[in-house]
């Protein structure tokens, strides 16, 4: 057999070879560095969690300086190799070919083993021949590993169990006893390993060994668990010990009728006659044909197939799916009596086109033979408009088995016993497809003996004993092989972006993509990028998944049309919500009532929504599939609600105001009075202000998305009143690619709608942003107009803030005195409105200028106005900006030691809040102060931990100033090579910026 050496091995101890010779790392930190980075081969380890690994106690001050020597040494080491460690902005990344690492080596070969059945022997076995001991091995571990460690080490345990698989069905029995008492080693507890040794042993002739094996597991579970043996150990037991050929599987001389000695009659064997039907006819095989393309579900599969073993009234073990492997025969005997228990039920439900009657259709021929009386089909029309009547479905079933004409009943509850009586004699396979509820099942059920598979668009959980099996979308890899099997695979893989995107556009959606993949066997001449972009626009994609009768809208419509009007009238709503999960009071806004939970309920138990979790307010979240949204929004085009609409984006204004309430600053909001405000359940808000910056992490998507469909609906005021909410939370966060879109959208709509007030308060947030990204000659336009509209509608705080706005720009671009004229008229305006927050910021934008311009005493009284106004007020946000300055203030003036405490009163203060923005401002200028003195290594922390900030909130301007400081700290340390790394990216970062400052 052949076996694989790659480069790197983790399977087993740490190895890294360099053409064939083993290579020494020493030290462990660079091997647990190089353990992380191989174990997510090929992508981004984040600096924090390398630290974590490396350091899981107490981690150093220079933990991320130690770190990037490390990631040095080890690319020294590693010689050619090495060049795979890169630096990547926030981590690290190790780059290794497929067949270089042998993890990646290991779960190939399993993925091959799935696709290639023929085949699957030779790669498992390769597979496994890459193990050699438990992952790293000889190195200490971390809890950060555990979860890759633990995914791997369960593919391998399911690939040893295949293996086994394979081996037995080619009756290869000495090495899978091998390969058995050595997963017994590992888990010496799992009775259906002990079940195929003794299998294995029996048809191996060594029954005694098998015998013994039975003991051995026996006493170890009463030992050491307390518990008995399971039923299928012990039948297995009983059969081999009274050494009765009929039950043995793979026995050519079973005896229908025949069945393996309860323990009270072992040796002895028992037979029963089948009873007769009265009214002899051919046992009905109504079962429709399998799916030939049948693709995925392996999880739902093996679950029924589970379920419906436990009444297959034929000798079986585990139904075995057409795709398995299976092995030698099956251990179940014939029943000595007809089943007596309650019928075995499955109900299979999911949302519409996902594939639930192709899924039972598939499971019921896999065990067809295993009802030798017959299998029903009966189709029930659940959400046809009309479902079929109880008493006309039990007379289509009752003339299938043989009673007609005047011996058929007349009513639904003698049809219903009659069925039951016959099922009984003659235990069946039950499918019925498309039920519309629980009352419609209940005369369908047999009394007992049979098994029944039921396929719902609704959710039927009240079928007493029941297995629910809910259907999701297809996971993307097979959705692309369902298209593959459909279109053609070499079509497929020859467009692999273009077939992944149909997929996507389909929602993983089975109907959908057996929709689009009969599209392009009609369309030859297309390539698979031609139906990509004809799906690609959701207006118009349910009109391009059509082929023939088969038609996702009028699929989602057989729904649509038997919801009650308030389920249909929220269902268009949140269709124009956006595809991100929404909180439960949404559709309160959108029926203007709280609790709206019975309809809420309508529209999960129909499955045309979901829950998808819980959002930070310990709450339920809920989203559409995709394409249940692409419909929906169609008929909200068609029939639109635009007070429900306002109502829901008013609601989230309420909570974007509660919310911003407690962030760490509000300067520069902008209130809407005329937008439309609906408030939710008073629980909800006080869950909200509880941890109000947890809450905007989490919804800021939906927020922005709420915006937009304002915008678009046409309800300006909402829209702006909405987007102006969310400036704090942007500015803390520096989201100002999501601050620029929906102020954007805000914007055009109140042009559109002529509100004078909204375009003022759109421009004026357009304009901040052009601050921060250095293009002032757009902001400055930019806040005169604000200006201007703001004073146009008496809105005066507005106004001052844009003028704030004006003097910031004429301030950056050197232009004092005209900074000076700007503040002082704001400073003016925020007196006359007694607004102390407006006066604060003023205060110290006049004493930045001061300080600017080298006037240290007129700066000195101005900041500390404006610090004692911040302590006043209690804004701790304030004083942390102030002290920041009155840092700078006293590092000019010479007198370092002050200067460190109020750059690090600043830091205490930001952290704090959590605003890390403003954090990193202090932290940079704490590292300038360190530099200053003579403090490299405390220096060096604080600039990569602000440099981090930076980076990772997409401030291009406070990383360039942070990486040109450590390039300037290298290069007085005498690290040229690093200095001018640093230097060169800083100058790289600068003009990344759109504009420079004499823009």
């Amino acid at each position: 057999m052949t076996v694989d050496q790659p480069t790197h091995r983790v399977l087993g101890s740490l190895d890294v070879r360099i053409s064939g010779r083993p290579l020494r790392i020493g030290g462990p930190k660079p091997r647990m560095l190089l353990a992380t980075l191989l174990l997510d081969a090929n992508r981004t380890v984040s600096t924090e969690l390398l630290v974590e690994v490396l350091w899981p106690r107490t981690r150093p001050r220079s933990a991320v300086a130690n770190l990037r020597t490390y990631a040095s040494a080890l690319r020294t080491a590693l010689g050619p190799a090495g060049t795979g460690i890169q630096t990547r902005p926030g981590g690290y990344a190790i780059e290794v070919a497929p067949d270089d690492l042998d993890v990646l080596i290991f779960e190939e070969l399993v993925e091959r083993a799935g696709r290639d059945p023929a085949g699957a022997g030779s790669h498992l076995r390769r597979a496994l021949a890459l193990w050699r001991g438990a992952p790293l091995s000889d190195l200490p571990g971390s809890p950060l590993w555990d979860r890759r460690i633990e995914r791997i080490s369960g593919v391998r345990l399911g690939a040893a169990e295949e293996l086994v698989a394979v081996r037995l069905a080619a009756r290869e029995y000495p090495a899978a006893i091998a390969e058995l008492r050595g997963l017994l080693a590992e888990h010496p507890f799992r009775e259906d390993l002990w079940q195929r040794l003794m299998l294995a042993l029996h048809w191996s002739g060594r029954q005694a060994e098998a015998l013994r094996c039975y003991g051995e597991i026996r006493r170890r579970l009463v030992a050491e668990l307390g518990v008995e043996p399971g039923p299928e150990l012990r039948r297995i037991h009983l059969a081999i010990l009274s050494g009765d050929a009929t039950a043995l599987p793979g026995s050519a001389t079973a005896l229908p009728g025949s069945v393996v000695a309860s323990p009270g009659e072992a040796g002895t064997e028992t037979r029963k006659t089948p009873v007769a039907v009265r009214h002899a006819v051919p046992a009905p095989r109504q079962l429709p044909p399998d799916v030939p393309d049948f693709t995925g579900r392996a999880e739902a599969v093996a679950a029924l197939l589970d379920v419906l073993a436990l009444a297959a009234p034929t000798p079986s073990a585990r139904p075995t799916p057409p795709s398995a492997v299976p092995a030698p025969g099956s251990l179940t005997g014939p029943p000595s009596r007809l089943p007596s228990g309650p019928p075995v039920i499955a109900v299979i439900v999911g949302p519409p086109g996902v594939g639930k009657s192709a899924l039972a259709v598939h499971c019921a021929q896999a065990v067809r033979d295993r009802f030798p009386h017959g299998q029903l089909y009966l189709c029930l029309g659940g959400v046809s408009g009309a479902p079929a009547e109880p008493a006309d479905l039990l007379a289509e079933a009752l003339r299938a088995l043989g009673i007609a004409g005047a011996a058929l009943p007349y009513g639904v509850h003698e049809r219903a016993a009659l069925y039951r009586s016959l099922l009984a004699e003659r235990p069946m396979l039950v499918l019925l497809d498309d039920a519309a509820g629980g009352a419609q099942l209940r005369h369908l059920l047999p009394g007992s003996g049979s098994a029944v598979l039921v396929t719902s668009r609704r959710r039927i959980t009240e079928i007493p004993g029941a297995a629910l099996v809910e259907l999701d979308p297809l996971p993307r890899p097979e959705a692309v092989e369902l298209l593959g099997r459909i279109a053609g695979a070499d079509r497929v893989g020859a467009e692999p972006e273009s077939a992944a995107a149909i997929a996507r556009a389909c929602g993983y959606l089975p109907l959908a993509i057996r929709i689009a993949g009969a599209r392009l066997v009609g369309r030859p001449g297309w390539t698979l990028r031609v139906l990509e972009e004809r799906l690609a626009d959701e207006s118009t994609r349910l009109g391009e998944l059509r082929a023939g009768d088969l038609e996702v809208r009028e699929s989602l419509g057989r729904s649509y049309r038997l919801l009650p009007a308030d389920a249909a009238r929220v269902l268009r709503a949140l269709g124009t919500l956006g595809s991100h999960p929404l909180p439960a009071w949404v559709v309160d806004a959108v029926l203007d009532r709280h609790r709206a939970d019975d309809v809420m309920d309508v529209l999960i138990d129909e499955n045309l929504l979901r829950q998808v979790g819980t959002d930070t307010l310990g709450q339920p979240r809920y989203r559409l599939h995709d394409l249940v949204r692409c419909d929906a929004r169609e008929r909200a085009a068609r029939d639109p609600d635009p007070h429900a609409l306002a109502r829901v984006v008013g609601a989230w204004l309420v909570a974007a105001e509660q919310a911003t309430a407690g962030l760490p600053t509000t300067v520069f909001s902008v209130t809407s009075t005329a937008a439309t405000r609906w408030t939710p359940a008073v629980d909800t808000l006080g869950r909200l202000a509880e941890n109000p910056l947890s809450w905007f992490d989490q919804e800021r998507d939906t927020l922005a998305r709420a915006v937009e469909s304002a915008a678009g609906a046409g309800l300006a005021g909402s829209a702006w009143g909405l987007a102006a909410a969310l400036v704090p939370f942007f500015d803390l966060r520096c989201h100002l690619g999501m601050w620029q879109r929906t102020h954007h959208a805000a914007l055009d709509a109140a042009r559109a709608a002529g509100d004078r007030h909204g375009e003022a308060a759109m421009l004026r947030g357009l304009a901040q942003v052009c601050l921060y990204q250095d293009r002032y000659r757009e902001s400055g336009e930019m806040f005169r107009r604000s200006r201007a509209m703001f004073r146009q509608v008496g809105d005066t705080r507005g106004e001052a803030i844009s003028i704030c706005g004006l003097g910031a720009v004429t301030q950056f671009r050197d232009d004092h005195a005209t900074a000076f004229r700007y503040f002082r008229q704001a400073l003016a305006m925020f007196l006359g409105l007694e607004d102390r927050q407006g006066e604060a910021y003023a205060r110290q934008a006049i004493g930045r200028v001061w300080l600017k311009s080298g006037d240290l005493a007129q700066a000195a009284e101005w900041l500390d106005g404006a610090l004692r106004l911040a302590r006043d007020m209690g804004d701790a946000h304030r004083e942390g900006c102030v002290s920041m300055q009155v840092g700078r203030l006293h590092d000019l003036a010479a007198d370092t030691e002050a200067a460190m405490r109020f750059q690090g009163r600043a830091l205490d203060i930001f952290e704090s809040l959590g605003d890390r923005h403003c954090g990193a401002y202090a932290m940079q200028g704490i590292g300038g102060l360190q530099a200053a003195r003579g403090d490299l290594r405390p220096a060096f922390v604080q600039l990569e931990r602000s440099l981090t900030i930076f980076q990772q909130l997409g401030d291009l301007s406070g990383a360039a100033a942070s990486t040109q400081m450590l390039g300037e700290l290298h290069r007085s340390a005498g690290r040229t090579g690093l200095a001018r790394d640093y230097l060169d990216r800083a100058v790289c970062l600068r003009r990344g910026l759109r504009a420079g400052a004499g823009a």
